[in-house]
């Protein structure tokens, strides 16, 4: 099991362009630092707010060793803590996800408030202090309709992110939308194996033919990382997105962590479907027209989304173990869209659960070669997977600057 000086040097080695060497994939000392320095330290994308939209609403997130209740309080605000409680440590929330008018421990009963102060607990002598027990808080943060957790004690500076995902999201109410379905499945590969796949679609037109109806396969029109090297198409589009105050431009950040970009889907789409027309007829957008392409956010490490001018895709990963990782997808439509009138749900969501069957068995394959030990690194294309270059840099260049402690900014409190 490799360590961090291990992971360090083997970063130094590293062949640009090129995928990653086997441990990357495998090893599970590389694994917990992966775990260590950048899920641990790092914005997360955990649950759109709108899955919980009531005081009492929770959702239970666990990454590594950490498990975290998500609740929205009676004051409207969404909050998170560590699932444990300040008793003896037992867990508080037992499901995934339910609604409670107060958090109490299913072990003694010590009761907290939605905003994680202690309101009760039996027997604990005069001089117990209920204030110093409160729930331990962790980082959260409702990013227009996206909540956001960190678990680091100084959470990253984050503040173009924010500002800049109020600004693109703005056309798509997020927060008056629902979750209409949600799939998660268990992909067995490295989470980083989960993201390269996502980065390209140099594998689409053999594997995805029910998103090729729709998705353009071309890096250029589908919105890769380089300001110099977009389509007439995808030029023209953002032009006419944001000739209506729909923000569309391509903007990636400079430590490369996120991206925002919209883009047209083919021909006269307008959204994923098998026919290419709408899948919602009560749109959760204010887009004047509903060929308004696809609003891309990647978010590293967790998250990629689509936002349509009818729904929205909302995709988190988490990683599981070395070689296994969740991906959890959700549905959103507007709260008032009604199931068998406003939209199908089979027609809603059968383009995405199709791809990410198929995702999950390439990306699987992909693991099963790379745990041969004839595996050697092999070069990502420049001109398809652009976005595996500029995935596999920013995973290099973040475990470098987490080891050495170089040009880490915090957020100010």
């Amino acid at each position: 099991m490799l360590r961090e000086p291990d992971v360090l040097s083997m970063l130094m080695r590293r062949k640009p362009a090129h995928s990653l060497v086997q441990d990357f994939y495998c090893d599970p000392g590389v694994y917990q630092v992966d775990l260590d320095r950048i899920w641990y330290r790092n914005w997360l994308f955990a649950i759109p707010a709108c899955e919980i939209p009531k005081a009492g609403n929770y959702v239970v997130h666990e990454v590594g060793a950490y498990s975290v209740v998500i609740v929205r309080g009676t004051d409207g605000e969404i909050r998170a803590f560590h699932n444990s409680c300040r008793h003896r440590g037992s867990v508080l929330c037992k499901s995934k996800k339910g609604s409670n008018p107060k958090l109490v421990c299913p072990y003694h009963q010590w009761t907290y408030e939605l905003d994680g102060r202690l309101l009760w607990a039996r027997d604990m002598g005069p001089n117990f202090d209920p204030a110093k027990h409160g729930l331990k808080k962790v980082r959260c943060r409702n990013v227009s309709g996206l909540v956001y957790i960190c678990l680091a004690d100084e959470a990253p500076d984050a503040t173009e992110f924010f500002a800049d995902a109020a600004r693109y999201l703005a056309p798509h109410d997020l927060e008056n939308s629902k979750v209409a379905f949600e799939s998660t499945i268990i992909e067995n590969g490295n989470w980083k194996l989960v993201w390269e796949n996502n980065r390209e679609c140099y594998h689409c037109a053999g594997n995805h033919p029910s998103l090729c109806r729709t998705y353009p396969e071309d890096p250029r029109a589908a919105g890769n990382d380089s300001l110099a090297d977009v389509s007439s198409a995808l030029a023209r589009h953002v032009t006419r997105c944001e000739a209506v105050g729909a923000p569309s431009a391509f903007k990636l950040s400079a430590d490369g962590v996120w991206r925002f970009v919209r883009v047209p889907l083919l021909g006269t789409s307008e959204s994923y479907t098998m026919d290419g027309k709408v899948a919602v007829t009560k749109p959760n957008s204010t887009l004047p027209f509903k060929d308004a392409g696809s609003l891309h956010l990647f978010n590293y490490p967790t998250t990629w989304n689509h936002f349509l001018s009818d729904h929205a895709l909302v995709f988190r990963v988490t990683p599981i173990s070395a070689t296994q990782t969740e991906v959890c997808t959700k549905w959103l439509v507007h709260k008032d869209a009604e199931e068998g009138t406003d939209y199908d749900l089979k027609r809603l969501t059968e383009v995405w659960i199709a791809t990410n069957a198929e995702d999950r068995e390439v990306v699987e394959n992909n693991q099963r070669g790379i745990l041969s030990p004839a595996y050697d690194v092999g070069p990502y294309s420049e001109i398809h997977e652009g976005g595996l270059i500029q995935f596999t840099d920013w995973y290099a260049d973040t475990l470098i600057r987490a080891i050495t402690g170089r040009g880490v900014a915090v957020a100010a409190e």
